[in-house]
Order: C-alpha cells, then structure tokens, then sequence
C-alpha cells in the first residue's frame, strides 16, 4: 500500500478532504503520518480521530536548521511515504528533503500562480492581493515542490470566478471548496495512476 505524508499548520481542511477521499477508497493509500507545523492546531485534532500519527515540528524549536531538517527526514523515512502533499503547511522545505523526495512533494496554492505566489503571499493575504488588483478570476494550483516558493511545475488548477461584492473571506471559501475537490483528485492520479 502507497502512503502519504501531509504537512499542515491550521485547520487542516484540505487534509480532512484527504483523509476523506483515503476513507471512501478514491485515493487508494495510507495516511502514515501528519507533519505539524505547530501546536495545538485542528490539523492534529483531525489526524487524532482518524487515528494518524502526528509529528509536531516547528523550526524554532530547534537549535539550528540542520537539527530540524535531521529530525524531518529522520521522521519521513520511518513514515516511507510516496507522496508528501503541503496543505496549508506555512514553512519552508528543506532543500535536503526536496532533494530527497525530489519529484514527490506537492503543494496547493490558493491562486492561479505564477500570480499572487512566492514568499508572504499566503492564506487571507492572497485574496486580499488579488481583490485590490481587481482580478475577474482566481482560483487555486497544484505543483511539484521546488528550493522556490510556489515555483513548482503545475499539475492542475481550478479556476473560480471573482464577484464584485467579493470580500476576501467570500473568496477564499470559494476557493477552497475546489481545493477540497481537486487535490483529492491530483493525488488520486499520482499514488493511483492505472485507476485514473
């Protein structure tokens, strides 16, 4: 059986929406573990019922970077995933992971990069970014995980409309119901090829 890995640092819908996807037999793997971010998220209240192994690891609470990465990749191998997918997950990988995993790490992003992409722009500061720039469209990609921010090859996107009266709350739970839908299925295709 494939496993996955997922790193999250909030609430962890997008890997409710994994978990889900596992459960009903679309995506055809094991969750071996969620990577957390920090503390006291509701990503580990939902790895916690569904009865996933959870890894709380955050940068700061190491002595260096060469600690952190070490305890990183010495928790992926025991974990052997196929495919690591970043869901909401606020730090920077490793380039010592990316390279160890290179090809296999995946990242959604809740805009139609290469626009509103890159260092800061994340969660509410993306929509608010596009709003102010009177965008008509937006949406949200998925794609490899390189060294830079949000400069992966693409593997899908999902386009939503901008409203008028858009605020960049009504806009990111727009964006985030094809996030639900689309990463499910991106990560189908790659653990599962054959039954795609």
């Amino acid at each position: 059986m494939n496993k996955i890995v997922v790193f999250a640092s909030g609430s962890g819908s997008n890997f409710q929406a994994i978990i889900d996807a596992v459960n009903s037999g679309k995506i055809k793997a094991e969750i071996s573990g969620l990577i957390a971010g920090k503390a006291g998220i509701k990503a580990i209240e939902r790895a916690n019922y569904a009865g996933i192994p959870v890894a709380i690891l955050q940068p700061s609470e190491f002595s260096s970077v060469s600690d952190f990465t070490d305890t990183l990749l010495d928790q992926l191998r025991a974990w052997d995933p196929k495919l690591i997918v970043l869901a909401g997950y606020l730090q920077k990988i490793p380039a010592e992971i990316i390279h160890e995993y290179e090809g296999s790490i995946i990242n959604i992003h809740p805009a139609l990069l290469p626009a509103y992409g890159g260092k800061g722009f994340y969660g509410m500061a993306v929509h608010k970014a596009v709003l102010e720039a009177g965008e008509t469209k937006s949406g949200c990609t998925i794609h490899l995980v390189t060294e830079n921010y949000d400069e992966g090859p693409f593997l899908d996107r999902a386009e939503v409309d901008v409203l008028p009266d858009d605020t960049p709350e009504t806009l990111a739970a727009r964006i985030l119901e094809q996030e639900h839908r689309l990463l499910p299925e991106v990560i189908a295709k790659i653990i599962n090829p054959k039954n795609n």
